[in-house]
């Protein structure tokens, strides 16, 4: 199993991120991070709009872990999008996590033309904000998040710096082929949020029936399965046992029949969050 990815800067990121969204602020969020540390995660994603950047920076200081071992990515809300107001959302999100710097840090979702006629326009100056966060070194890299192609294009053509990661929801069912395809052209590493499709991969018949084959998780099948697609898992539990059991992937590779039989999967469950028709 690959343990790291390498990003068109020439940075390396943990191959499996512990994702935060969904995870309680206070001891919750930083019992969580420090279970995922204890672990073996050195790769923690987080973002201004989960509420528990405060938590996951306590959980990150109080793990004994030195901060240099650990990759940390937030995100930019919505709200903030702009040139200003990106540098200004950027200082409360690093104050917040209580660090000197952020490894990365993504515009979490695109400005869209169904909300804003000049969604370009704004998509390059919150760009511009963060290339100019990066060339003052207190970002190490940046990225997008759920950019679709449509977005993602003409980015590409305004941006001075390529994004090193985009983070969309992948998992069995859904793996957006045309985007990642895209970032694969573009030397993007693709992040997968929800790799486990906020539960619902769990249940299916399919994949236990596999799962039960490799005698691991559905989790661990599914965050195999997408780093057997050159996709960067990012799961999420607050359980100890889950935390621990999803990092736990590296004694076991999934067959080329079996990756081939969960590629062909339908659509049956995810977070049906359109990036074009979101109202938030």
């Amino acid at each position: 199993m690959k343990k790291y990815f390498k990003l068109n800067n020439g940075l390396q990121i943990p191959s499996i991120g512990f994702g935060t969204w969904q995870t309680p602020d206070g001891s919750t969020a930083i019992d969580a991070v420090k279970t995922a540390l204890a672990a073996g995660y050195r790769h923690i994603d987080t973002a201004a709009i989960y509420k528990n950047e405060e938590s996951v920076g306590k959980g990150i200081k109080e793990s004994g872990i030195e901060r240099e071992e650990v990759f940390v990515t937030s995100k930019l809300w919505n709200s903030e999008r702009g040139y200003e107001k990106t540098m200004r959302a950027f200082d409360k999100s690093l104050n917040d996590l209580q660090l000197d710097y952020l490894d990365m840090y993504l515009i979490h979702w695109p400005a869209v033309e169904n909300q804003y006629k000049d969604w370009q326009k704004i998509n390059a100056e919150t760009w511009r904000a963060l290339e100019e966060l990066n060339k003052q070194g207190r970002i190490k890299t940046i990225g997008v998040s759920n950019f679709l192609t449509h977005h993602l294009k003409p980015l590409l053509e305004s941006a001075t710096l390529t994004p090193s990661v985009n983070q969309i929801e992948y998992h069995p069912g859904f793996m957006q082929q045309d985007i990642v395809e895209l970032c694969r052209k573009n030397n993007i590493v693709v992040e997968a949020w929800s790799p486990l499709g906020t539960g619902k991969m769990l249940n299916n018949e399919t994949l236990i029936t596999i799962a039960k084959k490799y005698k691991v998780s559905v989790a661990q099948l599914c965050i195999r399965w997408v780093l057997q697609n050159d996709v960067l898992p990012l799961p999420k539990s607050a359980s100890p046992h889950r935390i621990k059991e999803n990092i736990q992937i590296d004694h076991f590779e999934i067959a080329p029949e079996d990756m081939q039989t969960i590629n062909n999967m339908d659509y049956f469950g995810g977070s049906g969050m359109n990036p074009d028709t979101i109202n938030f």
